[in-house]
């Protein structure tokens, strides 16, 4: 095979502490070298990103992709053609599908389904009980062995304290992952968006922060019993960001994530009943979305992932009580985040790194970075074009986007996956 040679972009890899203009080389789909002005020889070909960043594939370790089940909402092939259109080459898929990934034949199907559609790597998310319902361990050890990168009931809380005990102290044995869905019902039951002045204005009944806070708090404290890796999906409450700093001073193995939609909007977005602005945990308050931007300028919270969630028209205009919770988000994650960096909050390599390097150690990946001999997954992207986004125009089968209609600042032009080129822009130049 014929090199690839990218030149003279702005080579961003948080994994190896590169932040410099240069060149990218790859052949047969390895990132050859990284540096200077290289020469590839005479047969390589040229892509001119002179003004792009170059950075390693993105990684969302937090995806629904409705396959197997649900095929109508999304299914694997096009919610890889969303996730690279995004510049992410890998994703994690939850186990909220129909049948759930709680047996190992499933997770395998998932994994062969996506080799086969072959855009980019789908790492599948197995259950922690069975069919969710909290009650009965999975043979986590067995699915782990099939596929598995981590275990989790998103969609779902695991509601059993003694079940979520059970979990994270055979989780400890073998070194997973537990993320968890951090929801009391008891409190949350019946609520479709934050409890407080919005709820009260719009006449819904509302999810306190209450309910996302006492769960964490439990699991912590579970924790430092067991020794097991608890992991806070989607951290949306000031109390949380909180519970999950003062839990990492104290040594313990706790970690989050944030999804864009927590850090740049806030519960004003439902004051129209926007069913495409309601999703589980809800969006907050201001002071609510400051401490997950402080969270994540101080560490506390270490992976961004956008908790991409499709449905179907039908499931989004039929009333604000009654929609479906969720909104898309692979290809809003790039333009979104990259506000954290417009605002000073975080440095660009800082939030590269929320994407790329930090979730591919929490879950043991061999991607996110583009050291030589890596696999030449990367995202090249342009940090300044400004573009309206039209919620026809997504590669997505779904369009529930709060963002439709509205400027995004920041574009993804290429994304390669093992130095194949899956995705171009319209419009970007092709490799000479």
């Amino acid at each position: 095979m014929s090199g690839l040679l990218l030149r003279a972009g702005r080579v961003v890899d948080p994994a190896r502490g590169l932040d410099a203009t240069g060149d990218v080389l790859i052949r047969d789909g390895r990132i050859e070298a990284v540096g200077g002005r290289l020469d590839g020889g005479t047969k390589v070909r040229v892509l001119d990103v002179d003004g792009l960043v170059v950075c390693p594939g993105l990684i969302d370790m937090h995806v629904h992709l409705r396959e197997p089940g649900q095929e109508w909402k999304e299914d694997i092939e096009s919610g890889s053609h969303a996730a690279v259109a995004g510049g992410v080459t890998t994703m994690c898929c939850m186990p909220n599908t129909e049948p759930r990934l709680d047996h190992a034949a499933v997770v395998m199907q998932v994994i062969a389904r996506a080799r086969a559609v072959g855009l980019c790597d789908v790492h599948p998310i197995a259950a922690v009980s069975r069919n969710l319902e909290g009650r009965q361990l999975t043979e986590m050890r067995e699915l782990a062995r099939a596929g598995a990168v981590a275990f989790s009931d998103d969609g779902m809380p695991i509601w059993h304290a003694g079940v979520m005990r059970k979990a994270l102290e055979y989780a400890s044995s073998f070194g997973f992952l537990i993320i968890q869905h951090a929801e009391d019902k008891q409190l949350t039951e019946g609520g479709c968006i934050n409890e407080g002045w919005v709820s009260t204005q719009l006449g819904v009944h509302g999810m306190p922060a209450e309910g996302e806070d006492a769960m964490i708090a439990r699991d912590i404290m579970l924790a430092r019993r067991t020794g097991g890796r608890y992991h806070v999906a989607h951290i949306s409450t000031s109390g949380a960001v909180a519970l999950v700093r003062r839990a990492r001073a104290e040594g313990l193995p706790v970690s989050a994530e944030a999804a864009p939609h927590h850090f740049a909007l806030t519960e004003q977005e439902v004051m129209a009943y926007n069913a495409d602005a309601k999703m589980s945990p809800p969006l907050r308050t201001e002071t609510d979305r400051q401490a997950v931007i402080e969270g994540l300028a101080d560490g506390t919270i270490e992976v961004i992932a956008t908790d991409h969630a499709p449905h179907h028209v039908d499931d989004k205009r039929c009333g604000l009580s009654c929609a479906a919770f969720g909104i898309v988000g692979l290809e809003t994650m790039l333009p979104v985040s990259l506000q954290l960096v417009r605002d000073g909050v975080l440095k660009l390599p800082e939030m590269i790194a929320k994407m790329t390097v930090n979730p591919a150690r929490l879950l043991g990946l061999a991607a996110g970075t583009l050291a030589p001999g890596a696999r030449a997954d990367l995202c090249v992207f342009d940090p300044e074009e400004c573009w309206v986004l039209h919620r026809d125009k997504l590669r997505s089968k779904s369009s529930n986007t709060p963002w439709h209609g509205k400027t995004m600042t920041g574009r993804v032009k290429y994304t390669l996956k093992d130095g194949r080129l899956v995705y171009r822009d319209e419009g970007a130049p092709d490799v000479a």
